[in-house]
């Protein structure tokens, strides 16, 4: 078994509770109210900015050339997917730039987008890398499940189409073999460390969209 079908069985009940979350069936079923979707957006444009940070600095500690250049790519590739949300699904929602940095980003995006960056930082490579990984996978996964399933709403279909793609997709197999390979190379203990550190993002994963569909906001 490949280590990274250990880390997928790892988290099997979280992405089992992923596809039923009310924000993901309602990307399906066009439940989903524009608001949610809305908020969605923002914050996740806001996330792939850091994530993109985490990349670059992942890719600066990254053993081998070829994944220097690759995760240098990626992180190139998410600050792209950032600005078109700004041509696309902002602009069809009357949003301009200065809206959206006006926004700030709410309680649960801060929290992982913070993990993230603290990994990327203070933890070696294997470990940065197990932790974006989920971000990777998870969305591949999800957006394969519902286009089998389709979407009513036109503009749910695009995202879905986005994440469902066969270019995504080969983004999202670079990253697993690369997982795989450089989980040959550590100790059990490094190994232990990455299953931590997958688990938990996996988790922000789902609250990432728990956060969109109550519009999550601070308390006080």
């Amino acid at each position: 078994m490949a280590f990274t079908d250990e880390l997928w069985d790892s988290i099997a009940p979280i992405y089992a509770t992923i596809l039923k979350h009310p924000f993901v069936r309602g990307l399906t079923e066009g439940s989903l109210p524009r608001d949610a979707f809305r908020f969605y957006v923002i914050q996740d444009a806001h996330y792939l900015r850091d994530f993109a940070r985490a990349l670059s600095i992942a890719a600066a500690r990254a053993p081998r050339e070829d994944w220097i250049i690759m995760l240098n790519e990626h992180s190139a590739g998410a600050l792209r997917v950032e600005r078109s949300l700004h041509e696309t699904f902002f602009r069809d929602f009357g949003l301009s730039e200065k809206d959206v940095a006006a926004v700030p980003l709410a309680p649960t995006n801060l929290a992982y987008t913070s993990y993230l960056l603290a990994v990327a930082y203070g933890a070696p490579f294997h470990e940065t890398l197990a932790a974006l990984l989920p971000c990777y996978w998870i969305y591949w996964e999800v957006g394969k499940e519902l286009e089998r399933t389709g979407s009513r709403d036109p503009l749910f279909s695009r995202w879905i189409a986005t994440y469902a793609s066969e270019e995504f997709g080969s983004v999202v197999r670079a990253v697993l073999e690369a997982t795989n390979l450089t989980a040959a190379t550590i100790t059990e203990d490094g190994r232990a460390a990455m299953r931590r550190h997958f688990v938990t993002t996996s988790r922000y994963e789902w609250m990432f969209w728990h956060m969109g569909f109550h519009m999550e906001g601070w308390q006080v």
